[in-house]
C-alpha cells in the first residue's frame, strides 16, 4: 500500500528525469499547509539553487499573515520571476513536484509567466 507522499515523489521523479533529459533550468515547487517555496534549480549535475523565493521572506510576510492560501502563492510566482530576469533567467521547465496542477500550485505557475517567465 502506497502513501500519498509516496505516490506524489513517484509522479515528481518521472517529471524530473524528463526535464534533465531536455536539460533546462527547473523551477521547483514545494507546498505545505502553511506556506509555498518556490526554486530555479541549475540544469547539470551541479544543481545550484541560482533564485528562490517563499511565503517565509520577511517582505511576504509582511503584506501576507497566512501564507498557505493563493494569493500569497501568486505573490511568490511574481516575486521569483522578478528575481529571475534579475539574474538573466528567462526560460525554465515547470516542475510541479508531483503536486495538481490546481489551486496554489497553478497560481504561482501563472503569476510568474504573467511576470514574464517562459515555460
Amino acid at each position: 500500500m502506497t502513501s500519498r507522499k509516496t505516490s506524489r515523489l513517484r509522479r515528481a521523479s518521472k517529471t524530473r528525469a524528463r526535464i534533465r533529459r531536455v536539460g533546462a533550468n527547473r523551477l521547483s515547487v514545494f507546498r505545505s499547509p502553511r506556506h509555498v517555496y518556490a526554486q530555479i534549480i541549475e540544469s547539470g549535475e551541479s544543481g545550484r539553487v541560482l533564485v528562490s523565493a517563499s511565503t517565509i521572506e520577511p517582505d511576504v510576510r509582511a503584506k501576507y499573515k497566512n501564507g498557505g492560501n493563493i494569493d500569497a502563492a501568486s505573490f511568490v510566482g511574481e516575486r521569483l520571476a522578478t528575481k529571475a530576469k534579475e539574474a538573466g533567467l528567462s526560460k525554465v521547465a515547470f516542475d510541479r513536484s508531483g503536486y495538481k496542477y490546481h489551486g496554489r500550485v497553478k497560481a504561482l505557475a501563472d503569476a510568474a509567466r504573467e511576470a514574464g517567465l517562459k515555460f
